[in-house]
C-alpha cells in the first residue's frame, strides 16, 4: 500500500469518528429540558429604601420594578400615584412591595394616630430611669404596670395591667431602631391598651405611683396576683376575705384567738432514803409511779389467783 492510499484511509477513519461523535454530542443536547425564564409582565411599587413607622410617603422613596405576572402581590399598586401623602402603620425595608394593610386609610395622615389598631387607645405615662426599666421600655416591647398606693397605714401594690405594648418611647415609634437591643433613656412612654385599661391606668398615676415591668414578648399568660400589702409584707396574717351572705357583702370574721394553753407542769415529787449511815434523795415521776403501782397490782391479782397467796403491806412506824 502505498503512501497516498494510506493517507486516505486515515482520513476517512477521522471524518467517521468525527460524525459518531458530533452525532451523540447533539442527542445529548436535545434531551436537555428546556429552560424558560419568566419574562417581568407587571409591575409592582416598592419601597426605594427602609422606611420606618409612621412615614409619609413620597415620590423619591417609591419606585416600581418589574414583577413576574404568575405570582402577583395581593393588595399592591402599579403607580406610585396611590401612594403618595400616605402614611405607614409599620415598618417596610428596601424592595419590599407596599401593599394595602402596610398603610394608613387614606386622608389619615402620618405619625403615630393611624398605627393605633381600631378599639384601641395610645396612651403616655410619665417615667423615669427606675420607672421605664433603665430605658429599656422601647418601642415594640411590653410590659406590666404595678401600682403602689399609701393611704395612711394601709399600703399595697398591685399589678393593674398586664402585657401592654409599648408604641413609642418619648417621641421615638420605631421598631427597627430599638432591635438593637440598647436602652432608649426618655422621660414620657406611650401605651396601646383599651379604653378599660386606660382608666385603670390614669387612675393609679393620679392616685399613687406606677411602675413598669418589663416582660418576655413571647409570655403571653396575663397577670394575675391578688397584690400584696405592707402588713403581709412584715409577716402579718392577711384580712379576712370577703364573703356574700344574704345579698349583702360582708367581710368574714375570724374567730378571736383565745388565751394560749399552757401545759400543765410535770409531776415530781422527792422521796429520801437511809441506808445506814448513807441518806440520798431521789426524784420520781408521779405518771411513771402510777403506771408502775398499776402493773404491780395487775400481777399481784394474778398470782392471787394463780398460788392463792396475798399480797402484804408493810407498815414502817
Amino acid at each position: 500500500m502505498n503512501r497516498q492510499n494510506r493517507t486516505l484511509i486515515v482520513l476517512v477513519v477521522a471524518i467517521a469518528l468525527a460524525s459518531a461523535a458530533t452525532y451523540f454530542v447533539y442527542g445529548a443536547i436535545t434531551r436537555i429540558p428546556v429552560r424558560q425564564v419568566e419574562v417581568a409582565s407587571s409591575y409592582v411599587a416598592v419601597a426605594a429604601e427602609n422606611l420606618p413607622m409612621g412615614t409619609r410617603l413620597t415620590k423619591e422613596q417609591i419606585k416600581v420594578v418589574g414583577w413576574p405576572a404568575s405570582s402577583p402581590v395581593q393588595g399592591s399598586f402599579a403607580s406610585p400615584d396611590a401612594l403618595i401623602g400616605r402614611g405607614l402603620i409599620q415598618p417596610v425595608h428596601a424592595n419590599e412591595p407596599l401593599t394595602e394593610t402596610k398603610l394608613a386609610p387614606i386622608e389619615a395622615g402620618a405619625g403615630l394616630p393611624p398605627s393605633i389598631p381600631p378599639g384601641m387607645r395610645a396612651l403616655s405615662v410619665r417615667v423615669n430611669d427606675v420607672i421605664g426599666v433603665a430605658g429599656f421600655t422601647t418601642p415594640g416591647t411590653r410590659v406590666d404596670v404595678l401600682v403602689t398606693l399609701n393611704r395612711g397605714e394601709v399600703s399595697m401594690s398591685r399589678a393593674v395591667v398586664s402585657n401592654v405594648q409599648v408604641l413609642t418611647a418619648g417621641t421615638l415609634y420605631d421598631q427597627e431602631k430599638s432591635k438593637d437591643g440598647n436602652a432608649i433613656p426618655s422621660t414620657v412612654v406611650t401605651l396601646m391598651v383599651t379604653p378599660d385599661d386606660a382608666e385603670r391606668i390614669v387612675l393609679a398615676q393620679n392616685s399613687g405611683s406606677i411602675m413598669l415591668v418589663l416582660r418576655n414578648p413571647l409570655d403571653m399568660i396575663p397577670t394575675d396576683t391578688r397584690g400584696v400589702r405592707l402588713a403581709s409584707l412584715m409577716g402579718a396574717p392577711e384580712d379576712p376575705p370577703v364573703v356574700q351572705q344574704n345579698g349583702q357583702v360582708r367581710a368574714a370574721r375570724k374567730k378571736p384567738a383565745g388565751e394560749p394553753v399552757v401545759p400543765a407542769p410535770p409531776k415530781f415529787y422527792s422521796v429520801e432514803a437511809i441506808r445506814a449511815a448513807k441518806r440520798s434523795q431521789e426524784v420520781v415521776d408521779k405518771k411513771d409511779e402510777e403506771s408502775g403501782n398499776k402493773k404491780d397490782e395487775e400481777g399481784g391479782t394474778k398470782k392471787n389467783e394463780d398460788g392463792g397467796t396475798k399480797k402484804n403491806e408493810e407498815v414502817i412506824k
